[in-house]
């Protein structure tokens, strides 16, 4: 399938331009995918033949989003946005700042009709088997009920398209398994998944509450939680890996006998490694907004951006915007 390049915002993160432009020239070659890096030719270095969109200024990583987004609008971040927007480009990706991307495509790219609020949608590993999809992961602190059944809805269409799940079990993130376990948003927001009526066209069927212990399990394959929590849970989740294979790592080189065990060891957790790494996800996908916006973590490598690329290039092939309008459009359509 022939899709237009995807907007790659070259000079977002903490590794821009080098990695993110070395990442996107990988991408072109191995998934036969066009790219168009957008942000200050003289800075990018060898873009290897890569189209580029010419953005004067760059939104730091520490910026304020809003602001950021509303004053600077010769940015990459902007840009990359509008490219989408106008039928330039079929997909953005950025490793920059979280909230200006999630501003930048929201205030360029518009809402798709019926969502009342975009979120996160990122996938937590799972050992041995498929990722668990977990939104609001931080664009919205404060949510209603109301707005994390829709968040059902769209975790639900994007478990289906990135992972081919006909029927996503969806859970609601909680302090208990029972019911009557939460504060009053959950309880409240438990009551509406209960009902039927909210999973449309989706396949999806309402599972109850999980805990955190839950969301590397398969227990569930979408679980729902407002941005603030969910953002909690899945940087602890983040510390919690890194500090673990670092000490790992750590134990398989102090000694002699330790090495010789790991080298034993490292073709059983070689792979399992690899499912962890954070690099190896491919970012998060912004759902709610009318185009395909990827959002990588800040500290991603050639590698990650590859991946990156490689999520946004499904999504786009996926018709997961179309998908996604389906699933929340107004009874009134």
């Amino acid at each position: 399938m022939t899709i237009l390049p995807i907007a790659v915002d070259a000079m977002g993160g903490d590794k821009a331009p080098a990695e993110i432009v070395a990442g996107a020239i990988r991408a072109s070659q191995e998934l036969e995918v066009p790219v168009l890096l957008v942000g200050r030719p003289d800075e990018l270095g060898d873009t290897g033949g890569l189209e580029v969109l010419e953005a004067s200024e760059v939104i730091a990583m520490d910026a304020d989003p809003a602001s950021s987004v509303r004053t600077m609008k010769d940015s990459s971040l902007v840009r990359a946005a509008e490219a989408v927007r106008d039928g330039r480009a079929s997909a953005m990706v950025s490793a920059g700042n979280t909230g200006a991307t999630m501003a930048s495509a929201l205030l360029r790219m518009g809402r798709i009709k019926g969502v009342q609020r975009p979120a996160i949608a990122t996938p937590i590993p799972v050992p041995g088997g498929t990722p668990t999809v977990l939104l609001d992961a931080g664009a919205n602190a404060e949510c209603s009920p109301e707005w994390l059944v829709q968040f059902a809805q769209m975790g639900a269409v994007f478990a289906r398209s990135r992972y081919g799940i006909e029927a996503p079990k969806v859970a609601l993130l909680s302090i208990g398994e029972e019911s009557s376990k939460g504060n009053p948003l959950v309880k409240e927001t438990h009551k509406l998944l209960a009902e039927t009526a909210w999973t449309g066209g989706t396949g999806a069927r309402f599972i109850g509450n999980v805990e955190g212990r839950d969301l590397m399990t398969d227990e569930a394959d979408v679980v729902v939680t407002d941005g603030f929590t969910g953002n909690v849970a899945l940087k602890t989740l983040e510390g919690a890996l890194r500090t673990i294979v670092a000490n790992l790592l750590g134990a398989f080189d102090a000694s002699e006998e330790t090495r010789a065990a790991s080298a034993v060891l490292w073709p059983a957790l070689g792979p399992l490694y690899a499912q962890l790494d954070p690099e190896n996800t491919g970012g998060a996908m912004l759902l709610g907004v009318d185009g395909v916006c990827i959002i990588s973590h800040g500290s991603s490598s050639s590698v990650a951006m590859v991946n990156a690329i490689r999520v946004a290039r499904d999504m786009v092939v996926g018709e997961v915007v179309e998908h996604l309008r389906v699933a929340v459009r107004p009874a009134e359509d």
